[in-house]
């Protein structure tokens, strides 16, 4: 039996290819290495994996994940597949590969992750030849949903939000300044914290005008700092997944175009499209 996952730092999406070759979905936590421990992640999911799940008989997992992008950080996640998957192969590849081969399959493109965090890269369709960091969440992350979930607190703090939002948030979250001051400064994943007001945002019908232009400035910031210094981004199409990326799609679209690209696919997910890859394309590759 395979599994494929695909983990952001808030959750992850794993399938599993039984011996029927039936596709079975299930979903966990996600697990950052630069925020959780390899304790963490193997306790996690031996709580999580579903309760039928023939650990044993897993022979190969596949797991992408945010954070996995150098050698230590990888390690830590690795140590938790072995402990969980004892008779696996263990296969650890960033999240961002997982997007390029979800969105482009073999052929070459710029991909982006527009979810808790952000990442970006130039994909040959075999592997992620150029990517400008993304800072993370305290020093960049634009366009992401901690990006943005970090502007609506800003102004949450400074008393900048028009009255009629600001009595919704007190009203949604019943947070006082001081106790978002200490989720951020510490508490553990500050990110995830932040992350969550996204859908706020999303969700916040009592000023659209304010809300949609938190997104916009975040996503002219992502394109800004981020997209456009990739050399001759404009000749790729623009590629994305992620939940901030999909629910806020009409106003990614829009600075897509104003920043003179052509909009390729934008997903929620990419479990469905990199198991594709691992079952479709990959051995034709191989072959």
């Amino acid at each position: 039996m395979i599994i494929i996952a695909d983990g952001g730092s808030t959750k992850t999406n794993w399938c599993l290819l039984n011996k029927a070759g039936q596709k079975i979905y299930f979903n966990t936590e996600g697990y950052n290495p630069y925020f959780v421990s390899t304790k963490y992640i193997t306790d996690s999911l031996k709580k999580d994996l579903p309760s039928d799940l023939e650990l044993d008989e897993v022979t190969e997992v596949n797991y992408y994940g945010a954070g996995c992008s150098t050698e230590d950080k990888v390690k830590i996640v690795a140590d938790a597949m072995k402990a969980v998957f004892k008779n696996a192969s263990i296969h650890i590849g960033h999240d961002l590969l997982a997007a390029a081969r979800a969105l482009l399959g073999l052929e070459t493109g710029f991909a982006a992750i527009l979810g808790t965090g952000t990442n970006t890269g130039v994909y040959n369709g075999k592997d992620i030849v150029h990517n400008i960091d993304s800072a993370a969440y305290i020093l960049g992350d634009e366009g992401s949903g901690c990006y943005i979930g970090k502007k609506l607190l800003t102004d949450y703090l400074r008393g900048y939000m028009p009255e009629v939002v600001r009595q919704r948030f007190w009203e949604t979250y019943k947070l006082t300044v001081d106790e978002v001051t200490d989720r951020v400064y510490t508490q553990p994943l500050a990110n995830r914290f932040c992350a969550s007001f996204a859908k706020f945002v999303y969700d916040n019908n009592v000023h659209a005008e304010y809300s949609r232009a938190i997104v916009k400035t975040s996503f002219v910031d992502f394109f800004e700092n981020l997209v456009s210094h990739y050399p001759n981004y404009k000749d790729y199409t623009f590629n994305c997944i992620g939940s901030v990326g999909y629910n806020f799609r009409n106003v990614l679209e829009e600075t897509a175009i104003e920043y003179g690209m052509k909009v390729g696919k934008i997903i929620r997910s990419p479990i469905d499209d990199l198991v594709r890859y691992h079952v479709e394309l990959a051995p034709r590759k191989r072959a």
